[in-house]
């Protein structure tokens, strides 16, 4: 079929596709039924989630003679936790699962990540099945098997590396997704065209509105492509030792703004991330790295589509340069207490940098209206 894209994460014996369409959810049973070895599992979904399109994967699973139970997790960030964790892993137990079983996560981001961390310490390791409804989750946290929870010390930093075994990603979900949503994932789209692919940053420049409005065409595109482009870096690096550091784009800012304002809906994880985004390039110009016009148009590309590009834009107290360091510190790509940050060089050429100095840091962060 045309409108179905099927991308290979190439990890050897530990390969796996992620499928992008419409109405995958419809023949879900089908494709996770070859992986499982005895017709049970475990769907552990957003509870808003499962009111939608619960049903319809439910309908799905049993038409191919799968057992389902299902494990609700409360919508919001605050269920990706120690206590999320424990009421998961608690309910798995409850339904007795054993080693050669699969788990589905079923919603966005938090699902997923909370899920596969879950799968990964069940029993020393479980299988599980990614089915992400978000534009986030489509393009970025269900591919490459991070999975972890927050904890009041930082954002992801309780977790392991355990990919899943299939992904469907299905683009009927997201007509339901309010628009906030659908903007915080193209947040994400867009970070692989101005880390890595000049082509498509142009592409979605002018294409944008349409992935936003949920054109067919334009949304199969988006999707497919910023998932290639994660499974070429994943396949190279999968543990982040190098070349997959460059999808944290942005995410060393933005992650510190989420931290202060506590990881709730007054800031989305992509909304902070399109902050930080528009600030790696401007610190960026700053440091003469790259061209004042990239930072610009980058900034610009980002804010097209109703996405902040200021701190300032998100909260009207200013932020405090000191708290929004101590954030940064606790970054997992920090090595030896000194700070790394992805800069750019131009839009489609992001580069790691290891080694900033605190202090210029702390004197951008005044620049963009943080107080000391």
């Amino acid at each position: 079929m045309n409108n179905i894209r099927t991308i290979s994460v190439g990890l050897g014996d530990r390969a796996y596709d992620v499928v992008v369409g419409p109405g995958l959810i419809d023949t879900a049973g089908e494709r996770i039924a070859p992986l499982l070895k005895r017709r049970r599992t475990a769907i552990v979904a957003d509870a808003n989630v499962a009111e939608h399109h619960g049903e319809r994967l439910a309908a799905a699973l049993e038409k191919a003679d799968i057992a389902v139970d299902v494990i609700l997790v409360p919508p919001g960030e605050e269920s990706k936790s120690w206590e999320g964790l424990a009421q998961v892993s608690d309910q798995l137990l409850a339904l007795n699962l054993d080693r050669g079983d699969v788990v589905i996560a079923f919603g966005g981001g938090v699902v997923g990540d909370l899920t596969g961390f879950a799968a990964a310490i069940y029993k020393r390791g479980i299988d599980f099945i990614q089915i992400p409804t978000t534009l986030l989750a489509q393009v970025d946290s269900s591919v490459g098997g991070k999975t972890a929870i927050d904890t009041p010390r930082g954002k992801n930093l309780i977790g392991a590396f355990h990919q899943p075994r299939l992904v469907l990603a299905d683009l009927d979900v997201l007509a339901t997704l309010p628009d906030r949503e659908m903007a915080c994932g193209y947040a994400e789209v867009i970070k692989y065209g101005l880390l890595g692919d000049f082509a498509f940053f142009e592409w979605l420049e002018a294409n944008g509105p349409a992935v936003l409005a949920r054109e067919p065409a334009a949304l199969l595109h988006a999707v497919a492509r910023s998932v290639q482009m994660k499974a070429e870096i994943v396949a190279e690096d999968e543990k982040e030792a190098g070349r997959r550091a460059l999808l944290n784009l942005g995410h060393t800012f933005g992650h510190a703004l989420e931290g202060e304002m506590g990881f709730g809906d007054a800031l989305k994880h992509g909304e902070a991330v399109a902050i930080g985004m528009a600030q790696a390039f401007r610190f960026s110009a700053r440091q003469g790295l790259c061209s004042a016009q990239d930072a610009a148009r980058a900034e610009a590309a980002i804010a097209a589509v109703g996405l902040p590009v200021r701190p300032a834009q998100v909260r009207a107290e200013p932020f405090a340069a000191d708290a929004l360091l101590a954030h940064m510190g606790q970054d997992k790509k920090a090595e030896g207490g000194k700070l790394t940050f992805i800069l750019a060089r131009a839009i489609g050429d992001a580069v790691t940098a290891k080694g900033v100095d605190a202090a210029q840091i702390r004197d951008f962060l005044l620049t963009e209206g943080a107080t000391p």
